[in-house]
This record gives C-alpha cells, sequence and structure tokens, in this order.
C-alpha cells in the first residue's frame, strides 16, 4: 500500500483523536500545574537545609513542612484528576472508532481474512491503552525536563552539564531501544497471532479432532506455533528488560554521582548543601519521563503496531458512503454479464454469467464442485464485489443498498450453518437482543422448523453455542433457513440447503420454497442432489464458471440427458467410434 493511502487510515485515527483536543489543553494545564509542584521537593530541601539547620528555628520548620503537606496534596489531586481525565479520552477514541473498526473488521473477514481482520479490535483496544496509561501522561511532563535540568544550572553549570549528559545518555538509549527492539517485537507479535489462530481451528473443530483421533497431532501442531511465539515473547521480554535495567543503573549512578559532585562543590564552597540535595532531587524528576518511556516501551511498540495496523485497515476498507433508502424492491433478480474474482485471486470464479430471476419463480443452480456456486450466492448477497457485470434487484444494482438493508431483502443460507452463543429466537432473530416473537415464530412456521423447536428443553428460548450445542447438523440447517426468512425477505438464495437433511429435513425446504413462491418471492438453490431442485422452475447449469445452460427445468434436464446419451454411444467397447 502506497503511503498516501495509508494516509487516509490515519487521518480517520487522528481526526477521532483530534475530537479529544479540548481535554488535551485541560491535561496540559494541569501538567504545568503538577510539573510546577514537583519543584516542591527540591525547595523543601533547600529551604530545611540553608535555613532551618543554620537558624535552628523549629517554628519555621513547621511551617515550611504545613505548606509542602499543603503542595503534594495539590500536586496529587491534580496528577489523578488529569489520570481520571486521560483514561476517560481513551475511552471516548475507543467509542468513536468501535464501530468503524469492527464494521472493518467484518468486511475484512468475508473477503479477505488475514492478520488486519484477525486483531483490527485488539489493535484498537492496545492504542487505547497505551492513551490511558501513565506513559502518554509522561509525554506531558517531557516538556518540563529542561526547565528542571536550567533550574539545576541555576545551582552550579558543572552540575547541570552532568544532568544533561545523563539526559543526552537516557535518550540516545531510547533511540537505541527502539531500532533493536522493533523486530523482535514484531515477529514476537506474528508468532503469537499465528499461534491463536491454530488454536481458534482446533478448538472450532473440537468435535472432529476428538472423533477422528487427531487429538496428539493437533496438540503437537498448536504446541510448535506456542514454543515459537514464546520463543520471541521470551527474546522480546529479554531485550526490553535489559534496556529497562540498564536506564534504571544509570539513573542510580547518575543521581550518586549527582550527590558526589555537589559534595565536592559544597567542599569548595560553590554550593551550598540544599543546593546539592535539591539539584539531585531535581535531575530524577527531569528523567523520569524518559525512564517510564523506556520502561513502558513494550507497551509503545504494541501501540505503534496497533496505530499502523488500523490505519492499513481503515484505507484498505474506507467508510461506505450513506446511501438513499430505496423504496422496497420486487423479487426480480437480473444478473447481466457477471465476473467475480474471488479476492486474493487473479482467476475469475464466475465469468460473463447471465440470467433472469422474476417473482414467484425459483431456480436451481448445479455443477460440479468448483463450478462456481457458492461464488454465486456470495456475489448475490453483496458479500464479494463483481469484477465486471451487474446484479440488480428491481432495476437498482445491489451496490444502492446498504448490507444490512440487502440482508433484509436476500435472505441467505450459506452452505455452512454457523449459530451464535445465545437463544435460538435470537439466532432467528438475526443477533437482535430483542427479536420480534411473532415474526421469528412466523420464520421458523415458513422453515418448517416451529414444531422442532417446541421439542426441545426451553422452546425458543434454549441456548445454542457456536457449535450448535445438543443440535444436530439437520436441525442447525432448518433454524439457518429460518433465520434466512426471517424478515420476510423477498428472494432466498439457498446454498446446498440439503447437506445435512433427511427427507424431513428436505421436504421442510421444499415447502419454504413453495410458501415464497406462493407470496411472489424468489428463490435461488446452489444443489448438488435432485431433491433440492425439486420445486425449481428453471435450471442453470454451471461448468468452470460459465453458463452451460439455462431455461425450463425439465428442458435442461432432458438436453442433460440427451447429450449424455450421445457422449456415451460414441464410445463402444473398442473406445470412441
Amino acid at each position: 500500500m502506497s503511503p498516501n493511502q495509508m494516509d487516509k487510515g490515519r487521518e480517520e485515527l487522528r481526526a477521532a483523536r483530534r475530537a479529544s483536543r479540548p481535554y488535551y489543553w485541560f491535561v496540559g494545564v494541569f501538567s504545568f500545574f503538577v510539573n510546577m509542584l514537583m519543584l516542591t521537593g527540591s525547595l523543601y530541601m533547600l529551604q530545611v537545609y540553608d535555613r532551618v539547620l543554620g537558624s535552628r528555628s523549629e517554628a519555621t520548620l513547621l511551617a515550611l513542612s504545613l505548606v509542602v503537606l499543603f503542595l503534594y496534596i495539590m500536586m496529587g489531586v491534580l496528577d489523578y484528576v488529569r489520570g481520571r481525565v486521560m483514561g476517560r479520552v481513551a475511552a471516548r477514541f475507543q467509542s468513536r472508532l468501535d464501530l468503524r473498526v469492527f464494521d472493518a473488521v467484518m468486511r475484512r473477514a468475508a473477503t479477505k481474512p488475514d492478520e488486519l481482520s484477525a486483531t483490527g479490535l485488539r489493535d484498537l483496544e492496545s492504542v487505547q491503552r497505551l492513551m490511558s496509561s501513565p506513559v502518554l501522561l509522561s509525554l506531558f511532563d517531557l516538556p518540563w525536563t529542561p526547565f528542571f535540568l536550567f533550574g539545576i544550572i541555576l545551582f552550579h553549570p558543572w552540575l547541570g552539564y552532568l544532568a544533561m549528559a545523563g539526559g543526552a545518555t537516557l535518550i540516545v538509549i531510547t533511540l537505541v531501544n527502539q531500532l533493536v527492539t522493533r523486530n523482535p517485537t514484531l515477529k514476537s507479535s506474528q508468532a503469537t497471532f499465528q499461534s491463536e489462530k491454530i488454536s481458534d481451528q482446533i478448538r472450532g473443530e473440537s468435535e472432529m479432532v476428538l472423533a477422528m483421533g487427531m487429538r496428539g497431532n493437533a496438540f503437537h501442531r498448536w504446541k510448535s506455533a506456542r514454543d515459537g511465539s514464546l520463543r520471541g515473547q521470551i527474546a522480546s521480554t529479554d531485550l526490553l528488560g535489559s534496556f529497562s535495567t540498564l536506564t534504571k543503573t544509570l539513573r542510580m549512578i547518575l543521581q550518586s554521582a549527582m550527590l558526589g559532585l555537589g559534595a565536592y562543590l559544597v567542599l569548595q564552597n560553590e554550593v551550598t548543601g540544599g543546593a546539592m540535595i535539591a539539584s539531585s532531587i531535581l535531575m530524577g524528576r527531569a528523567l523520569a519521563p524518559i525512564e517510564m518511556a523506556i520502561g513502558q516501551w513494550g507497551l509503545i511498540q504494541r501501540a505503534r503496531k496497533g496505530w499502523d495496523n488500523l490505519a492499513r485497515l481503515l484505507s484498505e476498507v474506507p467508510e461506505e458512503a450513506p446511501r438513499t433508502n430505496l423504496p422496497t424492491p420486487r423479487a426480480k433478480l437480473d444478473v447481466t454479464q457477471l465476473t467475480v474474482v474471488p479476492p486474493g485471486e487473479q482467476l475469475a470464479a464466475l465469468r460473463l454469467l447471465s440470467f433472469n430471476l422474476l417473482p414467484g419463480q425459483a431456480i436451481g443452480v448445479i455443477g460440479p464442485s468448483g463450478a462456481g456456486k457458492s461464488t454465486l450466492a456470495r456475489a448475490l448477497t453483496g458479500v464479494w464485489r463483481p469484477a465486471g457485470g451487474k446484479i440488480r434487484l428491481d432495476g437498482a444494482s445491489i451496490e444502492q443498498y446498504g448490507p444490512d438493508v440487502l440482508g433484509r431483502y436476500i435472505g441467505y443460507l450459506p452452505q455452512r450453518v454457523t449459530l451464535f452463543d445465545g437463544t435460538i429466537a435470537e439466532n432467528i432473530g438475526r443477533l437482535s437482543a430483542s427479536p420480534d416473537a411473532a415474526m421469528v415464530v412466523e420464520a421458523a412456521k415458513k422453515a418448517a422448523a416451529h414444531d422442532m423447536i417446541l421439542k426441545l428443553p426451553d422452546g425458543y428460548d434454549t441456548r445454542v453455542t457456536a457449535t450448535g450445542g445438543r443440535l444436530s447438523g439437520g436441525q442447525m440447517q432448518r433454524i439457518g433457513l429460518a433465520r434466512a426468512m426471517y424478515g420476510d425477505p423477498m428472494i432466498l438464495v439457498l446454498d446446498e440447503p440439503n447437506s445435512n437433511l433427511d427427507n424431513e429435513g428436505s421436504e421442510a425446504v421444499n415447502q419454504a420454497i413453495r410458501i415464497m413462491k406462493s407470496e411472489g418471492k424468489s428463490v435461488l438453490i446452489m444443489a448438488h442432489r435432485p431433491a433440492a431442485i425439486k420445486e425449481c422452475d428453471l435450471l442453470l447449469v454451471l461448468e468452470g464458471g460459465s453458463s452451460v445452460a439455462f431455461g425450463p427445468k425439465d428442458e435442461v434436464l432432458k438436453q442433460k440427458v440427451q447429450n449424455h446419451q450421445n457422449i456415451t454411444g460414441a464410445v463402444g467397447p473398442g473406445g470412441m467410434r
């Protein structure tokens, strides 16, 4: 991706960050007062050594101590408030982007599942964690470091030179830390992603893994990826830990060196004892933001990678433009010269496909595996965008409908039905928190699943999991069919609807098709089994992504039989005639 394209995503992120600009000013003002109050300790030590000990005045010590106590309390309150404000700024940033990133992740995963789609929401969370962490507040403190160093110089130039040399050394360490740890941290993150991906795959297919005796092999496969992830984490942690330890050791050396140099200058009568202690405190405060950044470098690296990933994701999956609401369409589908190239591939899976579907009709789409049936289903439902040609619903291109709107008009039963954690009613109601009960029951009745659902322990309130739980494949298929028919869609797209069904289930699908046709709706059935096209009026035959026959079902089937007879008749015992 070019830098200009990446800038689009970065600008979206910056815009979400800029929305809280007044709060950043608020935190900046509070940081000013917090850093001014940080001088309290140095000034207190200076006054105690130079005034109280010299005058031996207990009243002066008490007065100074009370003032210092008040100032420390105020500093603590201001520091607490600015931390609370940044926590809410981080939450606001995430809240503004949650829907946008979630939508981009879903659209990316549907067309090009990769690391960006798998980690998009975690990337957003990593940026949010950095924004609410103390390390970001240290950036507000960093601009005050030169003022603390200047204060040390006022005590004595040599003390200032020592502090600046220490600060410069820490900055060099920070830059080296960034260069050295970037690649190991990136490799560790990638290894962790691969390990989690394999774990999710095995967990999702746990039933098959156990049934086929693959547990041991699955464990070794996951353990290999897991060990790679652990090695990467250890290498990254060792590097970060070494830099953090080096920084801490250097800071302690610098503080002792500051005291030693200060003591020498006291012996030379060039500074007072109070200035010696105060300069040591000021140097610790001046270098604290740098030390904080190095100590939390792992968090910074993860957030930086998350920011870059989000910028790529939002750039490659731009926000969809708002669409004008169109009236409810008729069940009329026109496919013209449709060409579809699956995401990430070069060759078209469908080529120059054209057909029409009128209200009250059902089309069966048949052909061998890989002929393009599932590709057609994904294109008709808007999951995959056409590389050429048009799909029109009642005259309007399907791109003119938003995804949620198109989903209401075109019901879809995928080849592999997946349920979500929740009740059966919520699954049929398309994950609505409070689905319309009447519409749920109506959809189940149309799918001939109502009686089946009532026999379950809690009926429509029976809870299921992503793998279906106690439900059989056929039961999941019929619940998926009810979900496809929820909301009274105009067109129903069924991809291999009979794959997991018995005769009763197949008849339920045929009943649903008859109901749709009687209501003036339309149906497309991608099928292998003859039972699935029983109620079809038209038949579309695909081979190699192209249409080889289309027309009334009986005529197409008759033509296929004749072609088969011609081929077999041309081959005798001696081979080709």
